[in-house]
């Protein structure tokens, strides 16, 4: 952690990590609260949250309710874990212009028109 002398600084300060058990998750954020009286009268609170429950991705459904190829799958499997065009590429072993392309497919076979809302089209299938 960082240390804030300033009291600028802690304005500015928010930490966030998901800690617990991955299947009852918790969410710990941490607020620096400043003092007038000087950084040893500093503050910091932490707030703990339960995130939402995961909702399982059944890509086998969504790949014969959509039509989708096994590339096709294995891209929305990594849209799904929030991974951006080129962590796709690389984990696929393919060119951020080819995940591009298999977006599209995926989108015209979803009807989607957003990366979001391909997954909304996938979970809800």
């Amino acid at each position: 952690m960082h240390i804030r002398t300033e009291a600028k600084d802690w304005e500015q300060f928010e930490l966030k990590r998901v800690a617990g058990d991955p299947s009852q998750p918790i969410l710990l954020r941490g607020f620096g609260l400043p003092d007038r009286g000087g950084v040893q009268n500093a503050r910091l609170v932490v707030t703990m949250e339960e995130l939402g429950r995961k909702q399982n991705l059944n890509t086998e459904h969504a790949r014969e309710r959509f039509q989708l190829t096994n590339r096709e799958q294995a891209v929305v499997e990594h849209l799904a874990k929030g991974w951006m065009n080129k962590e796709i590429a690389n984990a696929l072993q393919i060119t951020e212009q080819t995940v591009k392309e298999h977006i599209k497919h995926i989108m015209r076979k979803t009807n989607a028109t957003t990366r979001t809302g391909i997954l909304v089209q996938i979970f809800n299938s």
